[in-house]
């Protein structure tokens, strides 16, 4: 039986279910979560990133200053590992500042991983699947 851990409850929540173990979880490899932002935000985003890395150790990508790839927006991914998740997106909410954070699954279909399995914190922005469609097997 798998468990999350609340940790940002006082005192921290404990819920044990079948459902969070399987077949499925094997077919995420990580989470990529971009912060997107603009030139007024860069240096917010970049005090977020390095918060985050020196906090849970994360790796932290590029700090792009122009859309890349899919991606609407200026952004820098952070690359978590499935045993991270819960508290690095736990601390992000709380921490975000109003930055959007775009969160999605590396199960290797991006287009599914950028739309269908994607989580938003903030604004949900339009991702270019078609990008994905051009550029990727999946």
């Amino acid at each position: 039986m798998g468990r999350v851990v609340f940790l940002a409850s006082d005192p921290p929540i404990t819920i044990k279910s079948p459902f969070l173990v399987g077949r499925w979880m094997n077919q995420i490899r990580e989470f990529h979560a971009p912060i997107y932002y603009d030139e007024k935000t860069f240096e917010q985003a970049r005090l977020l990133c390095e918060a985050t890395h020196e906090k849970f150790g994360v790796s932290v990508g590029h700090m792009h200053r122009k859309p890349v790839g899919p991606h609407p927006c200026w952004s820098c991914q952070l690359t978590l590992s499935r045993e991270d998740f819960g508290e690095v997106i736990l601390w992000l909410a709380l921490n975000r500042n109003g930055l959007v954070v775009f969160i999605h699954p590396d199960t290797g279909n991006d287009v599914k991983d950028h739309s269908e399995h994607a989580l938003w914190m903030g604004e949900i922005k339009e991702i270019n699947l078609s990008f994905l469609k051009e550029h990727s097997g999946k």
